[in-house]
């Protein structure tokens, strides 16, 4: 493998499309030792896609803290990993962090290849300001969520965030409250997938648009900053 030096790769996956998947991905998930995956039914299937035969271990927000030492010290002997999530980017709202950074203080050489990240399609198909953002990723459920959006409304940045189909509704209200019904957004849905859907308008439409079905799918809201 060229990058032989390297032990630990990241390695973003489609986040929809089967076909969003690099020829440097396949390539490192065939020559690691182990890959680490968030879900590994999940990455079974894409691995199964791409004929990828490789160890699987499962890597997740509930077993990190407990595997995260044992796993750099693993490392540090010489085995290659990759660290993959279910979709898109690990460490962006993913696991991946920790096991980074403790990398970094063991002094364990590690990449991260570009690819899918859920945001960027959805913000470049808003129309709104690109220049400069701020990602937010899911806001705080219940204990600090208030505080957060009065925080929000006072951005003048594009603000970005994940959300699910079920909170969709709940969230555009009160970000209809914190920050006004007149608003400019946008709302990605399915990304990359057969339904793919992208919204635009004020909040208020926006909340319209989705009041008439049911919501399906991953979602990212795009919000204009504050004037």
């Amino acid at each position: 493998m060229e990058e032989s030096s390297t032990q630990l790769y990241l390695v973003p996956t489609p986040i929809g499309n089967l076909d969003d998947f690099t020829f440097r991905a396949v390539k490192i998930l065939n020559a690691v030792d182990v890959i680490l995956a968030e879900d590994t039914r999940t990455s079974g299937k894409l691995l199964k896609h791409y004929d990828i035969s490789k160890p699987l271990q499962s890597y997740h927000i509930f077993n990190e803290h407990k595997t995260v030492d044992k796993l750099v010290e693993r490392l540090e002997n010489g085995e290659t990993m990759a660290l993959v999530t279910d979709a898109g980017t690990p460490s962006i709202s993913d696991p991946g962090f920790l096991l980074v950074r403790e990398c970094l203080k063991a002094g364990i050489k590690l990449e991260c290849l570009p690819g899918a990240t859920a945001f960027v399609p959805a913000l470049v198909k808003s129309g709104l300001p690109s220049d400069k953002f701020v990602f937010e990723g899911f806001l705080p459920h219940k204990k600090g969520r208030k505080t957060r959006l009065e925080f929000l409304a006072t951005e003048d940045r594009t603000i970005i965030l994940y959300e699910s189909p079920h909170r969709l509704l709940k969230t555009i209200d009160q970000l209809t409250e914190h920050l006004g019904a007149d608003r400019q957004a946008s709302v990605s849905r399915e990304l990359t997938k057969l339904h793919e859907e992208t919204v635009n308008g004020s909040l208020e439409e926006i909340k319209v648009h989705f009041s008439q079905k049911p919501v399906k799918g991953e979602i990212v809201i795009i919000v204009d900053g504050k004037s």
